[in-house]
């Protein structure tokens, strides 16, 4: 494997976790608590291996370029911005939740989780629309 074939790896990692917790979610909402922590501690993870690949490809690539003109180019670069702030958010907001429920405080737990997960799930699945964006729909093709 090459630095070039980790945004694939990144991509797969990023899915993997929105699977995990959409499977949370749906655990919890019918009461399974045992399945939701194992598809929870599942997501976290899928999003700790994404983090370490993450850094690795970015120490040794920089940043990709987008390659789309015209009306794509400012969508893609507001999904973009807004999946960092997201990314940004989740970051210490994702530990704060867990050590919430691994502690046995599942009334904080829930009350942050209801924000959390929503906003968890958005920089999971904006993290592969900007990869499916920029890899395979409009890669930057020099000049």
């Amino acid at each position: 494997m090459t630095v070039q074939d980790l945004p694939h790896l990144i991509a797969g990692l990023n899915a993997l976790s929105v699977a995990f917790i959409t499977l949370g979610y749906v655990f919890i909402k019918q009461g399974a608590k045992g399945r939701h922590r194992a598809m929870m501690l599942s997501a976290a993870a899928a999003s700790a291996a994404f983090l370490v690949v993450y850094v690795i490809y970015k120490l040794n690539s920089g940043f990709a370029k987008f390659g789309g003109d015209g009306l794509v180019r400012p969508v893609y670069f507001t999904i973009l911005i807004v999946h960092v702030m997201g990314a940004i958010a989740i970051t210490p907001l994702v530990p704060m939740t867990f050590w919430r429920a691994l502690t046995g405080q599942f009334e904080r737990h829930r009350a942050l989780a209801r924000w959390v997960w929503p906003l968890w799930m958005y920089v999971g699945v904006s993290g592969v629309v900007v990869y499916v964006m920029a890899v395979h729909l409009f890669p930057y093709g020099g000049g």
